[in-house]
């Protein structure tokens, strides 16, 4: 069955195509990632499905059955109407079947006709059913549970929904689309205004639903985890892709190689024929080369890779500063609550930090209170000699809004020329006129690009940035990644992308209530440490102290008088969990070709896959135990 049938959608916004015969399908079950770079029309297509825009030509059929669900960005309320009422406003429909089942009831009880009473019976059976089929006997249990899960506590339960800050608005408008139950979802950037906490839930519930979807976002851990199916939305057209979005950037890398083949071998053939034509026309091979100039004109021409290309971007050098970076000591600060005390901790030359916990929880405050733009209440930082601090802002309010890009990003302290100042805009993805923009008529990942580019040309050696990747594309948060890690200064970042800090970080600071503690490792180390049951705190952030643990390793500790034998050669914890992520991916991907109808007519294969899930699974056990060794006994 064809839950959504898109058939060769246009749509121009001036002479630009942003959409040029799209075309794909949706089919129960299916949950798709809808990806490609910003302003490629993920959003816009998205709209034309909903039916809040129009396309110019083609056909968005759906089955009768489809019941559409889409997350609105921009959402507005009734004044006066609590938080609560708005998500239990999503239930309407359940709430009039309850009422109607009591009124129901009571109209058997009274009624004396036996055949009013077989139509009301009949009548009451069919609401029951309705309600029993969307476990509606406990709404107000289903509706706490999504509020709080999407990480609404319960004393916001009566505030007035118009009241509610610009995030805390989208997180509701999330609930009422998730308690509404469609069973076609499209949704915009669900995870945008959730933390980590928030996000991993969602994940959990939309693996439970049976909905379809079709999903944009730019966090590759929830695409990996939810999603089943890609379409890559990209100069207006789609190609399809089998699996989440690493199984996605595989057989991308392949039909690219495929594609690349193919036309540089067209591309030959047609130099060396028009070659020939140019020497032979006029010769005694004139009839050949017009034969071969008629066989020219007929060749189809092979379309060049669809190749989404990331922006270099890419840091200069660090000049040198001391081992110790930043020396944080008893450090505290409150507003109406306290947020945390007694903190302390160092970080060396060339370590990178991430800074990760629930929203509102002060991470950007205990940031800025390192970096000197908020007085402490407590406590106080110490830089290290030539430490030079670049800072990137979430809110992008270091640049002026006023200003051309190319001038936005100008240093206060030295001479940096035009040129050179366009050809770091364009390394960063700005280049051509776009460079000459005001900042003001950049669109979110454009602005965000060019407060990256500003912080490069500050020449910095510790790099501070809040949540750097918000509004950059898959791509330019991979172009970023990519430009941290070989950056050879220090780096302290704030960020609630997985991945990323998966990727990027070799230390965390995790902020949580009334604890905030050290992991030596990324984001895989936390999750495989239990998140907070095995990482050691350099401090307590609140009243109630923890129970004493192991010093952190940037503290001095006695040194034990011996230690165990190692079973397993020497490693590199961050090489373990490199080969731990790409076995467990490779044991996914194995159970989803095992898991597909085609396999499973084929004996031989279905034997082949689980004797390779089995034989990855021994080797992960193994490198389970070689990890947990590496990370007791590597210091």
């Amino acid at each position: 069955m064809i839950l959504l049938d898109v058939d060769c959608l246009r749509k121009h916004y001036g002479p630009e195509a942003v959409l040029n015969g799209v075309t794909f399908q949706v089919r129960p079950g299916e949950r798709i990632s809808l990806v490609g770079p910003n302003g490629s029309g993920k959003t816009t297509l998205l709209r034309i499905i909903s039916g809040m825009d129009e396309a110019d030509a083609g056909t968005c059929v759906f089955h009768p059955s489809v019941h559409l669900g889409y997350l609105e960005q921009q959402p507005q309320f009734e004044p006066g109407r609590t938080l609560w009422h708005e998500a239990a406003g999503a239930l309407a429909k359940l709430l009039s079947l309850q009422d109607e089942s009591l009124a129901v009831a009571e109209a058997i009880a009274e009624c004396d006709d036996s055949a009013q009473r077989d139509r009301l019976s009949a009548r009451y059976d069919h609401v029951q059913h309705e309600l029993h089929r969307h476990a509606a006997y406990n709404l107000d249990h289903k509706i706490e549970r999504v509020l709080e899960g999407l990480g609404f506590r319960k004393k916001t339960f009566t505030q007035p929904a118009d009241s509610l800050s610009g995030g805390e608005q989208n997180r509701l408008i999330l609930a009422k689309l998730l308690l509404a139950e469609p069973n076609l979802l499209l949704m915009d950037e669900p995870s945008n205004h959730l933390d980590i906490e928030a996000t991993e839930w969602l994940e959990d519930y939309l693996l439970d639903s049976s909905a379809a979807m079709i999903l944009v976002s730019h966090d590759r851990c929830f695409l990996d985890k939810v999603t089943n199916a890609t379409v890559e939305l990209f100069h207006g057209t789609v190609d399809s892709y089998a699996g989440n979005y690493t199984a996605y950037c595989r057989q991308k890398a392949e039909r690219l190689l495929v594609q690349q083949r193919t036309y540089d071998k067209q591309q030959i053939e047609i130099a060396k024929t028009k070659e020939f034509i140019r020497r032979n026309t006029y010769g005694q091979k004139h009839a050949q080369a017009e034969d071969r100039r008629r066989k020219l004109e007929r060749i189809e021409p092979v379309e060049r890779p669809r190749q989404i290309e990331c922006p270099p971007m890419g840091f200069p050098p660090a000049s040198r500063s001391g081992d110790i970076v930043l020396r944080v000591n008893e450090l505290a600060k409150a507003y109406e609550r306290k947020l945390f005390a007694g903190l302390s901790f160092e970080i060396t030359r060339g370590q990178r930090w991430g800074l990760l916990g629930p929203n509102g929880c002060g991470k950007t405050t205990l940031l800025q209170c390192m970096i000197g733009l908020i007085e402490p209440d407590e406590g106080n930082v110490t830089l290290g000699q030539g430490v030079e601090i670049g800072y990137f802002d979430q809110h992008l309010a270091e640049l002026d809004d006023r200003a051309a890009a190319v001038d936005a990003i100008r240093p206060q302290r030295r001479e940096f020329g035009l040129q050179q100042r366009r050809d770091l805009l364009a390394r960063f993805g700005l280049g051509g006129d776009t460079a000459l923009q005001t900042v003001d008529s950049l669109s979110g990942g454009e602005r965000c690009r060019a407060a990256l580019g500003r912080l490069a040309a500050s020449d910095a050696n510790f790099l501070v940035l809040d949540e750097p990747t918000n509004h950059l594309d898959l791509w330019a948060r991979e172009a970023l990644q990519r430009a941290l890690t070989s950056f050879n200064g220090t780096v302290l970042f704030v960020s609630h992308d997985r991945y990323f800090l998966n990727k990027v970080a070799d230390h965390l600071l995790v902020v949580e209530p009334n604890l905030i503690r050290v992991v030596e490792g990324n984001y895989t180390t936390y999750q495989q440490m239990g998140h907070l049951r095995m990482v050691s705190p350099p401090s307590a952030a609140s009243e109630a102290p923890p129970p004493k643990q192991p010093a952190p390793r940037t503290a001095k500790a006695e040194t034990e008088p011996s230690r165990p034998r190692r079973r397993f050669p020497y490693r590199k914890v961050a090489d373990l969990e490199e080969e731990i992520f790409a076995r467990e991916t490779g044991v996914e991907e194995l159970q989803h070709r095992l898991a597909q109808g085609d396999t499973h007519r084929d004996g031989d294969l279905v034997r082949q896959i689980k004797t390779e899930i089995a034989q990855e699974q021994a080797a992960l056990e193994m490198l389970y135990a070689h990890w947990e060794e590496a990370t007791e006994l590597n210091w």
